[in-house]
């Protein structure tokens, strides 16, 4: 897999990011608290990452020019969401290094290349079977069996781009689906939902984020709690797993990897994302070291230590108008860790921020965060 260069890139050097939203906003602040220059792509003029950059590129991400022109002002290139034109950033590589390569988007942003290549390299995942139109959805119901999942193998998220089947009988939304490739997918019936960030360096060192339970309400990531309330044995499983991924993908940079865990504590994978992720915002104030400081850290060549969390966390999603009550909230609510996104409008189930608050008893940090009502 083309990772590029293993040179290493000191500040005061310039890392261009494609994509100007959250993710890019908290790569760049990063990245300037540790002396870099920051370089934006994205279409929305004042994007939440071009706030906080040296500059920002207004273009479209399809934009070849406006790509290389990134490429070509900045010493290292990343990105902050899967839907990125691979050949495009490929030869973007003529002007600038892209350790994480394109390989890592091939793989991820397609959702049955990405189980094929999970399964073939040993990694437990839900049975799954590619269907192209009518004829291979009944075979595949036939094999796979339900309750099922159909989606499609390319885009789709937040619940977007897929549909439930309960029974042989297929519901009318799903000839829509079917006008493009997707894949069918066992349902599980799992106990919840896990996540784990894992970096990688240059010289193959894995380290992994601790384990977190993910709650989401409507398709949407709604609260992580850091850490999971699972056995040892359950976080053990996922830093191998995490651990075997990375080192197959030759991954540089940070990756979130989505688990679901079974009634007797087996974990499946069930989404990998090839870029911080929702998941790990608890990190910015919980660990040593952050998913965005572990991303720079990664993709410029430089160490990372062993990650610890420093006190337990919950973290919570501010969608569409939480923001509002969050922003009222600050004044009884010192404790808060509030991070604002400074989306230029406020709408339903939009990520607008999150909060974060800190504690050794989760129940009581979940509590002080009740009042944040505004998208249930």
């Amino acid at each position: 897999m083309n990772n590029g260069s293993e040179d290493i890139i000191l500040p005061p050097a310039t890392i261009g990011i494609v994509g100007g939203g959250q993710l890019g906003q908290m790569l760049a602040l990063q990245a300037k608290a540790m002396g870099y220059h920051v370089g934006v792509l994205d279409p929305t003029p004042a994007a939440p990452a071009g706030q906080v950059a040296d500059f920002q590129i207004v273009a479209e991400y399809q934009n070849d020019e406006a790509l290389m022109e990134l490429a070509q002002r900045s010493d290292v290139l990343t990105y902050e969401f899967e839907n990125v034109d691979e050949h495009a950033l490929q030869a973007a590589q003529a002007h600038t290094q892209l350790p994480q390569g394109t390989a890592l988007l091939h793989i991820t942003g397609n959702r049955l290349r990405e189980k094929q290549f999970l399964r073939e390299h040993g990694v437990p995942v839900t049975p799954f079977a590619a269907v192209a139109n009518g004829a291979e959805l009944t075979i595949a119901l036939q094999k796979i069996g339900t309750p099922a999942i159909l989606k499609t193998a390319a885009g789709g998220y937040d619940g977007h781009g897929q549909v439930n089947l309960d029974s042989v009988v297929v519901p009318v939304e799903v000839s829509e689906l079917l006008q493009v490739p997707c894949i069918l997918e066992a349902r599980q019936a799992f106990k919840l939902e896990v996540a784990m960030m894992v970096a990688r360096q240059a010289n193959g060192r894995v380290v992994t984020f601790p384990l977190v339970e993910n709650r989401h309400h409507r398709h949407i990531l709604h609260t992580t709690i850091a850490p999971a309330a699972v056995s040892a044995t359950v976080h053990r499983q996922a830093q191998q797993i995490a651990t075997t991924i990375a080192q197959a993908l030759t991954l540089r940079g940070v990756l979130g990897i989505e688990f679901f865990v079974l009634e007797d504590g087996s974990l499946l994978v069930n989404e990998l994302a090839p870029r911080p992720h929702n998941s790990g915002h608890y990190s910015i104030e919980a660990c040593n070291v952050s998913q965005f400081e572990a991303h720079i850290r990664s993709i410029c060549g430089l160490p990372i230590p062993d990650i610890t969390l420093v006190q337990p966390a919950v973290m919570r999603n501010l969608l569409g108008a939480d923001l509002t009550t969050a922003r009222q909230a600050l004044l009884t609510e010192p404790t808060w860790h509030f991070h604002d996104y400074g989306k230029a409008e406020i709408k339903p189930q939009r990520k607008m921020g999150h909060v974060t608050v800190l504690g050794s008893d989760v129940n009581q940090l979940l509590a002080s965060l009740a009042q944040l009502k505004g998208e249930h």
